[in-house]
Order: structure tokens, then sequence, then C-alpha cells
């Protein structure tokens, strides 16, 4: 077979076939159509069937989250080290840490670039399960601990008060109940073992060890929430880390349970938990630079097609021309560049 260079497109009647995967309900070409400032479509030089590539600012955009997250190695191997102390027994299975990467920072194939390069901090048990090489290296601190510092040294608070509370922020317009303070009150002082430390002290079918094991449950989710990036999870994904986590109640409830602490976000059969009180106004509070870079990218697809006079080739076609002297725009070999066009998606 001749080894033929090909651009970075493909055609829409190629694209169609992954409709279903990314859960589209109407056709590609309406899609990518919708959103000119991502996807540039464009008739094929010889061929004249539709094709489609990323938008030069689109790639450019892609490009710079891709740096940032390599300048970011560092902190993400600490926010991985973290998610391993919280477990049960010091190790995470992979396929859940795959299913939340691009909440977490983590660049592609982790597994080797991360899990594998730090070899003296993590260890590849088998295929699909990590462990913490050193699991007494347990220094960290939850970011909740933070807040609990502020409102004890800014309002005078006791320690009674906030030893073991949470930041509670109620939606506009949430009904409190009669006897609902008094609830709360009690249930914020209610102590409980933290997710970096040693559970000890009481069982779940002990007096109050359901309420303390709940308690903990919320705490190990609030935390992980605020090791993402956007803090924020797809529900769906969290319940993969029930069993490293050790937590024995159902998490979707439990999130609707706290209504002060999670937000849950429905759209479509997709639902999304983010922290409260990580956001003020639609916006992160403390943004980074991946966040930075990913409302970027949102503010190109919230452009739908406005603005579109404005937008110029983000690459020159010649290159396609001289590619494409047989066969359709993208052999099947070659169809694995459209992933990282759909991962967005999925």
């Amino acid at each position: 077979m001749i080894d033929r260079k090909r651009g970075p497109f493909v055609s829409l009647q190629i694209m169609s076939r992954w409709r279903n995967f990314v859960g589209l309900r109407i056709g590609i070409g309406d899609f990518v159509h919708k959103y000119p400032h991502v996807f540039d479509v464009f008739p094929h030089p010889l061929r004249r069937n539709l094709c489609c590539r990323i938008t030069g600012k689109m790639a450019a955009l892609m490009k710079q989250e891709e740096n940032v997250i390599n300048d970011s190695e560092i902190e993400t191997v600490q926010r991985l080290k973290k998610l391993l102390m919280m477990s049960a027994n010091g190790t995470l299975h992979i396929h859940a840490l795959r299913l939340i990467s691009k909440e977490l920072g983590l660049p592609d194939g982790f597994r080797e670039s991360i899990l594998v390069k730090y070899s003296d901090d993590f260890r590849l048990v088998d295929l699909e399960i990590v462990e913490l090489v050193d699991k007494h290296e347990n220094v960290a601190v939850a970011e909740v601990e933070q807040w609990r510092e502020r409102e004890f040294r800014e309002k005078w608070l006791s320690e009674f008060d906030v030893k073991f509370a949470f930041p509670i922020n109620f939606p506009t317009g949430y009904k409190i109940k009669g006897g609902f303070r008094e609830k709360l009150r009690n249930w914020q002082r209610l102590p409980y073992a933290k997710p970096y430390e040693k559970r000890q002290g009481f069982g779940v079918r002990s007096c109050g060890g359901m309420h303390r094991h709940e308690k903990r449950a919320v705490a190990v989710l609030h935390e992980l929430l605020s090791l993402t990036v956007e803090k924020l999870v797809d529900v769906e994904r969290l319940v993969h880390f029930r069993r490293d986590f050790a937590i024995e109640v159902n998490i979707r409830e439990l999130l609707l349970k706290h209504p002060g602490i999670f937000y849950i976000s429905t759209k479509g059969n997709t639902q999304i938990v983010f922290l409260r009180e990580a956001y003020a106004k639609g916006c992160l509070v403390e943004p980074n630079p991946i966040y930075i870079v990913r409302r970027k990218m949102q503010d190109l697809l919230l452009l739908g097609r406005r603005h579109t006079k404005q937008l110029e080739s983000s690459m020159e076609i010649k290159e396609h021309v001289s590619a494409a002297d047989n066969g359709d725009c993208l052999s099947k070999s070659e169809g694995s560049w459209v992933l990282p066009i759909l991962q967005g998606f999925d």
C-alpha cells in the first residue's frame, strides 16, 4: 500500500458515523455549521464533497491547553497523590481516573507520562490499578481547612463551631423549613474522620456512625471536586470512585441532600455536580491557567454564527490537494485524529 500523506481534515460523510457516539440529536452537518468559529467546513478541491477541519483559533487554543497541562505536571502529580491518600487502601483504579482525566487536568496517555515517569511516587500494581508508593506519607491538608482557618481568624468564631464545618451557600429562593437551621448547626458540629485521616473511632453501624460516615463522604467528594481544574465532575463518573473511597451511600442522593455545598446541573441525560463555593456569577472564583484556556474555547462556541465575516481560513488548502490523488478524505487507518475533536462532546 502506498503511504499517502493527508491533511488534518475529514469528510462530513465520515463524521456522520460518529453522531451516536457523541450523542447528537441533530445531523453532523447542522452541528458543525452552528459553530463556524470552531469548525471550518469547505468543499474538497477535487472531489467537491464537504470536509471539515478545526479553525486556526480553536487549534491554537487546543495547543495552548496542551502546553499549559504539560507545564502543570508537578501540580498534577500532587493532585494524584492526594487522591490516592484519600483512598481506603492507597490504591485507585486507573479506569476511574481516565473517566475524569480532563477534569483533573491530566495529559493524554497519563499512565505512561505521569504514573510510569514518577515511579518514586506511583506503583502500577497491574494494568488497571495504581498504588501510592509511600502509604505513610500523609501530610496533605484538605482545601476546606483553609476556609475553616479564615472563618476562625476573621469572624472570631469558636473552634467548636468551625472545626468540622463546611461553607454553606443556598441557592436564591431556597425555602428553609422549620427546625432546619438547628439540624444544620448540629450537622456542622458533627465530628468525622477527615479525608486524609485514617477512619477510626466509629463504625457505620454504631450509634451516630452512619451520620459520621455520610459526613466523611461529603468531605471526600468536596475534596475531590476541589482537586479538579474546574471544580466540577459528571455525577455518573463519580460513582466509579465509590469502592476506592469506601463510600457506602448513594452518591447522587448524598449530593442532593446537601444543596448548600453541591449544585447539580442537568443537561439532557448528563448531570454535572459543581462545588457551589467555588463559583460566583457563573465563573470560577480562583481561575487557573487550564480553566482560562477552556473558557476561551467556550467563548468560541458561544459565538455561534455571530461575527462570521471576521473568520479567516485556518489552513492553506494546497496541502490537501497534493494529498487527495486517490481515495476518500480520510483513510480508515488515519481516523484516530478525529478523537481530539470529539473528546469535548463525549
